[in-house]
């Protein structure tokens, strides 16, 4: 008889679908992911449902869409000592965010061991929604110099790669002997920025006129370049926040496609833990009793349509990679048909191993098109709210998208966005207003609407900070 699986998720951050080899790019090195998704079930159209970290994040360990876990924007205030409005510090010992049942707490309470290594970058603690060992550095966005807290102790300062000392306690815990199965939440932090802060073989990896742009890059001919988001690419908070010298100049002649080419090579450093990864669940004798999903919180606009960063309905923020990996359970395939949203992996996981899902979980379970009973669930759609004010709908063909003049207050009417992505992958078209493919306009308009209008925002009260 086989044993109640184990399960990990693996995510690692702004990491677009379009830069990993088995989603169509020819020069990225992703071998460990591809073989991932070789085996298992690969969703061609999955989405971030709000593609900046934390909401993201939330999201995806609640099950819950963002204004429901997090409220208003995903971020809560407080005053700081002259009493202005600052974002509330986390993690805090309040569950200021995911006020219901989260994927961690779920799992344990059906017995299993619950583990997070590595970033968290959500407001509430981990040892308060779930987490029995938790290992996550205290400062995001550096890959050195990096202070790691342990079960909610004092920071420790850690030497090298904060992606290799994650590997390893990833790995010790694999080791460990347990007699009840483990829910492990592993999450790598590139390819993130700072690009620049990484082994000098993953920064010299990829040539830089070897590198694709995506076509969208490029505005009247002239492709994107924008010199204050390269330092932020190259260095993050070091350069915005603290500007050391070493942050305020870029190298000579740098640009799009010298940072893509780090984009590159972090992103194959996520694949050589994912694939370390592997290597300690086959080492371990756990490899064909795992359940491994990998994905992304979110993508990367790396100069599309001359944006960076990320934050917008557009592709290039939305889209995720997001592979299903359990042979025993599914057979391999990539769906093309279903859309897969970041809310849908808890609800999912949970029916895989028999646990109860939630009331108020509003992801939906993907088992049927798993298992290959459906190609796609009646609901086949993706929502996505945005901090810049935007929300949206993705189909399989189409994307449509509102503004939101105020927070907690009612969509736009109209859209302002509306792409047919079979014809214009690239988004370079806006249909919206024209009347062209009017019914279907409409038919994702009022889906839109219904959405806005139903899904409820965390009250104010459930978002005031402790203290």
């Amino acid at each position: 008889m086989r044993k109640q699986p184990n399960v990990i998720i693996c995510i690692c951050d702004q990491l677009r679908a379009f830069e990993v080899g088995c989603y169509g790019n020819a020069v990225i090195r992703t071998p460990n992911i591809d073989r991932l998704a070789r085996d298992g079930v690969r969703f061609e159209h999955a989405v971030s449902t709000d593609p900046v970290c934390m909401p993201a994040r939330s999201s995806l360990i609640s099950g819950q869409y963002a204004r429901t876990c997090t409220g208003a924007l995903g971020n809560v205030s407080v005053p700081d000592e002259r009493g202005r409005p600052i974002v509330a510090p986390w993690p805090l010992q309040d569950r200021i965010h995911l006020p219901d049942t989260t994927i961690a707490e779920q799992f344990k309470s059906a017995g299993y061991d619950t583990a997070l290594i590595g970033k968290w970058h959500i407001h509430p603690a981990p040892e308060i929604v779930g987490f029995d060992y938790t290992l996550h550095p205290r400062v995001n966005h550096r890959h050195t110099g990096q202070d790691f807290v342990r079960d909610g102790g004092s920071p420790r300062l850690v030497d090298g790669f904060s992606v290799d000392y994650e590997i390893e306690n990833v790995l010790s815990y694999l080791a460990a002997a347990r007699e009840d199965p483990f829910f492990l939440y592993y999450s790598i932090s590139p390819p993130h920025m700072p690009l620049a802060d990484a082994p000098e073989n993953y920064l010299t990896m990829y040539d830089p006129d070897e590198v694709p742009l995506r076509p969208n890059v490029y505005l009247d001919g002239q492709m994107a370049y924008d010199e204050h988001w390269f330092k932020v690419y190259l260095w993050d908070f070091l350069y915005y926040s603290q500007k050391l010298p070493h942050t305020l100049e870029i190298p000579d002649g740098f640009d799009l496609r010298h940072l893509s080419a780090l984009y590159y090579g972090l992103t194959t450093w996520v694949d050589d833990m994912v694939g370390r990864m592997m290597a300690g669940l086959r080492a371990n004798g756990l490899l064909d009793n795992t359940i491994v999903v990998f994905t992304s919180d979110h993508g990367d606009n790396l100069g599309s349509h001359h944006m960076f960063n990320k934050g917008l309905l557009i592709e290039e923020s939305i889209r995720v990679p997001m592979i299903f990996h359990a042979p025993w359970l599914w057979d391999a395939a990539v769906n093309s048909s279903q859309v897969a949203q970041l809310i849908d992996v808890m609800p999912t996981l949970l029916d895989a191993v028999g646990c109860p899902v939630p009331e108020r979980v509003q992801g939906r379970n993907l088992s049927p098109v798993l298992t290959g009973e459906r190609r796609q669930l009646d609901e086949n759609w993706g929502f996505i709210e945005t901090s810049g004010g935007e929300i949206g709908v993705r189909t399989p063909t189409h994307l449509l998208g509102r503004r939101v003049s105020a927070e907690e207050g009612p969509a736009e009417a109209g859209p302002h966005a509306f792409f047919d992505l079979r014809n214009d992958p690239y988004e370079t078209s806006n249909l919206a207003g024209t009347g062209q493919q009017a019914h279907t306009a409409s038919e994702l308009d009022n889906l839109l609407t219904a959405w806005d209008s139903s899904t409820p925002w965390m009250s104010a009260s459930e978002t005031t900070a402790a203290g």
